[in-house]
């Protein structure tokens, strides 16, 4: 089996004024995260170097905040011009927020062809985690990256309170629209944050990966944020599970793997990491 590495870039940081209540980015609940309005495009180039050294063939630009507005797709398109002139062989992924169609034109005329923007919940449940723009924004948003010739990546994050049910319900909105890859994501307990502070159980874990991979045939599973506190040193279980993909390195406020450590495992068990999206 091959297996998908992608890595983040966290191009804006902690900037954001929504309440989502599983993000430590938004400003309302003061975590103690790095917050800065944009990185430099030198050190997001030199990010990019680093995630082709680790193998990843997916670099994603994410920013903070509800969506795009002029300075944001203006920065965007830069970072994404001068990644593609130095590392023009790794395929580049936005992830900004909500975005009308033309916006997201324009991320595809400078190289950016994947977009990111998760589901994060099902529409039953949504209401509990953010009050400040609704579920049918970040589904039309997803619609719009389609619309615009990119290739969607959406997903969600687990264990936030929701019941089995809603987990389900998330995986088929998810699967309605089709998408690529699927970051499977879940929660990692924040002090700051207003959710309970648990870590899921890993059997519940590969469980929802399973139905992921059951409902989503054809898309890339990918195990993203809290892989490695869910899973701990048994985090290869996921691929039986049916995943075929993970995050390498740093996610967006979090620490991750050495990516060679990673490596070295997924080597010994035998898969091949893939050079390409599209293999």
């Amino acid at each position: 089996m091959k297996v998908y590495l992608c890595a983040i870039s966290n191009i804006s940081s902690g900037v954001c004024a929504e309440d989502c209540a599983f993000c430590t980015q938004s400003t309302k609940y003061r975590a103690d995260i790095p917050r800065y309005k944009y990185k430099s495009i030198e050190t997001i180039v030199q990010e990019a170097k680093k995630a082709k050294v680790a193998k990843a063939i997916g670099f994603c630009l994410v920013t903070a905040g509800r969506g795009i507005d002029d300075k944001i797709l203006d920065f965007v398109c830069k970072a994404a011009t001068a990644v593609k002139k130095e590392v023009p062989d790794i395929s580049l992924i936005g992830c900004n927020g909500t975005a009308e169609i033309w916006q997201l034109k324009e991320l595809k005329k400078c190289g950016i062809e994947n977009y990111n923007h998760n589901l994060e919940s099902s529409k039953s449940f949504y209401k509990n985690i953010c009050s400040t723009h609704t579920w049918e924004e970040r589904y039309q948003t997803c619609l719009n990256a389609k619309e615009a010739g990119l290739n969607l990546c959406t997903g969600g994050i687990f264990g936030l309170g929701e019941s089995k049910e809603q987990q389900i319900e998330l995986l088929n909105e998810i699967a309605s629209l089709k998408p690529m890859s699927v970051p499977i994501n879940f929660f990692h307990p924040n002090p700051a944050l207003p959710l309970p502070q648990k870590i899921m159980d890993k059997n519940d874990a590969l469980e929802i990966i399973k139905k992921a991979r059951e409902v989503l045939k054809d898309a890339m599973i990918m195990v993203a944020g809290g892989r490695e506190l869910v899973f701990g040193d048994d985090w290869p279980k996921i691929f039986e599970a049916g995943a075929n993909s993970i995050v390498v390195g740093d996610y967006l406020t979090t620490k991750g793997n050495e990516p060679s450590k990673d490596i070295k495992t997924l080597e010994k068990l035998g898969y091949e990491i893939a050079k390409s999206c599209h293999e």
